[in-house]
C-alpha cells in the first residue's frame, strides 16, 4: 500500500464550506486537489482520519477521490492576503494531504438522487464502522460524478482520537450518531451486507493502513511514540471489526424507528 507524493506549486482558492478551511490547490504533477491541512482546527488527527476513511473506503469498494501526501513548503502561499490562510499555511508546513479533484462534480441530493438498499446499506456499514459522524442530510459528504456515486470528506471519523480515554470501550460503541444518516432510510441490507465488508477488513490491510500514517502527524500524544499511536489505531479497528454486531444492530434499530 503507497500514495503518490507530490509538492503544492499554486494556491486556488479556500474551500470555506469545509469547517477545517480545505483548499483548491495545484500541485508540481499538474493536477488540481482539494487538500486537507495538518494545521487546521483538529491538526494531525483530522488529516488522520481522512486517510484511514478514504483508504478503507476505497478498500470496500467504493468510488473514492485519489489521496496524496502533499508538501507545503515555507514559502507556498506567502502572497495570500487572508491572514487566517497565511496562518493555516504556516501551520501545515511539511506533509498534508490532497483529494483529488473532480472537475463538475456535484453535491448528492438525497430529495432526487436515489441510492439503492445494497449500496446504501454498505455505506452505513462504512461510516459506523469508521464512526463517521459527517454524512448526514445537512452535509452529505457525497459527490456525483459521470453519473456515479463518489465518497468524499470522513475527516470527522474515528473521533475517540480527540480523547483517548477509554478508547477499547469506544472500539465497542453501537454508535448512536448512525441515525443521523443520510442513507438510512434506504439501508434495508444491513445484515446481507455486514459478513462480506468485515471479511474485506483483515489484520494485514489494517497493519499495512497504518503504516501509511506520516510520524510527523503522530506527535499529539507525548506519552506515546508514533509506533504507539499507530497500534492503538490498528487495535481500535480490530476490535471494532470483531465486534461489528453491535454497531450493525444500533443501525437496524435506528432505521426501525424511522419507519
Amino acid at each position: 500500500m503507497n500514495l503518490r507524493t507530490a509538492n503544492l506549486t499554486r494556491y486556488i482558492l479556500p474551500l470555506r464550506e469545509g469547517g477545517s478551511l480545505p483548499a483548491l490547490a495545484e500541485a508540481c504533477d499538474g493536477f488540481k486537489y482539494v487538500v486537507k491541512f495538518k494545521g487546521s482546527g483538529h491538526r494531525e488527527k483530522s488529516v488522520i482520519a481522512e486517510l484511514l476513511g478514504g483508504e478503507i473506503a476505497r478498500k470496500l469498494g467504493f468510488l473514492v477521490p485519489e489521496l496524496v501526501f502533499l508538501n507545503v513548503d515555507e514559502a507556498f502561499g506567502r502572497t495570500e492576503a487572508d491572514e487566517e490562510i497565511q496562518d493555516l499555511l504556516q501551520a501545515s508546513q511539511g506533509t498534508n494531504l490532497g483529494l483529488h479533484f473532480l472537475s463538475g462534480a456535484i453535491n448528492y441530493d438525497p430529495n432526487v438522487m436515489k441510492v439503492d438498499s445494497e449500496l446504501a446499506s454498505k455505506i452505513i456499514w462504512l461510516d459506523a464502522f469508521i464512526t463517521n459522524v459527517d454524512r448526514t442530510f445537512r452535509n452529505t459528504n457525497m459527490l456525483m460524478w459521470h453519473k456515479e456515486l463518489w465518497l468524499i470528506d470522513h475527516g470527522s471519523s474515528f473521533y475517540f482520537h480527540h480523547s483517548w480515554d477509554n478508547w477499547e470501550a469506544q472500539a465497542k460503541s453501537p454508535f448512536n450518531f448512525i441515525k443521523d444518516h443520510v442513507l438510512l432510510p434506504f439501508a434495508n441490507d444491513l445484515d446481507k451486507v455486514s459478513e462480506e465488508l468485515n471479511s474485506k477488513i483483515d489484520e494485514k490491510f489494517i497493519q499495512d493502513l497504518v503504516k501509511l500514517i506520516p510520524d510527523e502527524w503522530l506527535n499529539f500524544d507525548y506519552d506515546l511514540s508514533p509506533d504507539d499511536l499507530r497500534k492503538v489505531y490498528a487495535q481500535f479497528m480490530l476490535t471494532r471489526k470483531e465486534n461489528s454486531e453491535i454497531f450493525i444492530k444500533e443501525a437496524q434499530n435506528a432505521r426501525q424507528n424511522l419507519i
